[in-house]
C-alpha cells in the first residue's frame, strides 16, 4: 500500500511543477510542489520500511509514468535527485549504528537538501525561495516520521534482561 502511495505521490508533485503556476517572490518563484513535496518523503520512508531498498525500482517507476505523464526533463530530475538522496540515506542506514529515529535525522540533514538542489536544478527550478520553501517541506515531513516513530518506541515496553 505505501509503495503505491509513494508512487504516486511522486507523479501527482512533478505533475504540480508543470499545472500550477508559480508564485513570484521577492526571492524567486515559488511553486506549490515546493510546499507539499514533504510529504513524498514521509511516503518514501514507510515505502522503503515496506521493500527495503527495492523503494528504487518504485521511483524509478514513478520516473517513467512522469516521462510519459508529465514532463521528460522533470522525470530525469526527478529521479536523478531521488536516486542521489536515496544513495546518502542508504549509506547513513548502513554505516551508522544509531536507533532509527536518529538515522532518519542524520540521514535527512544530508538527503534533503541534496534531493532539492540536485532536482529544482536539473528541473531549472532552482530559486532561493523555491529551496527553502522546500526544504522547510521535507523537514515537516521528516519530523512527522521521526514522531510517529517517537510515539511507537515511547509505547513499546523495554526489553527484559
Amino acid at each position: 500500500m505505501w509503495v503505491a502511495l509513494y508512487i504516486v505521490a511522486i507523479v501527482l508533485v512533478n505533475w504540480l511543477f508543470t499545472a500550477v503556476a508559480p508564485w513570484s517572490t521577492v526571492l524567486g518563484d515559488l511553486y506549490l510542489a515546493n510546499v507539499v513535496v514533504g510529504f513524498v518523503f514521509v511516503l518514501r520512508d514507510y515505502a522503503q520500511r515496506e521493500i527495503g531498498h527495492k523503494v528504487l525500482l518504485a521511483t524509478l517507476f514513478a520516473g517513467i509514468a512522469t516521462y510519459f505523464m508529465v514532463d521528460p526533463a522533470i522525470a530525469i530530475a526527478s529521479v536523478t535527485a531521488f536516486v542521489l538522496s536515496e544513495m546518502a540515506d542508504w549509506a547513513i542506514y548502513s554505516f551508522t549504528k544509531r536507533p532509527l529515529q536518529s538515522r532518519i535525522l542524520i540521514s535527512s540533514l544530508v538527503a534533503v537538501p541534496l534531493d532539492t538542489v540536485a532536482f529544482q536544478y536539473l528541473a531549472g527550478y532552482l530559486t532561493p525561495a523555491a529551496f527553502t520553501t522546500e526544504v522547510l517541506s521535507k523537514a515537516l515531513g521528516v519530523a512527522i516520521v521521526w514522531y510517529l516513530l517517537k510515539l511507537r518506541m515511547d509505547r513499546t515496553p523495554a526489553a527484559v534482561h
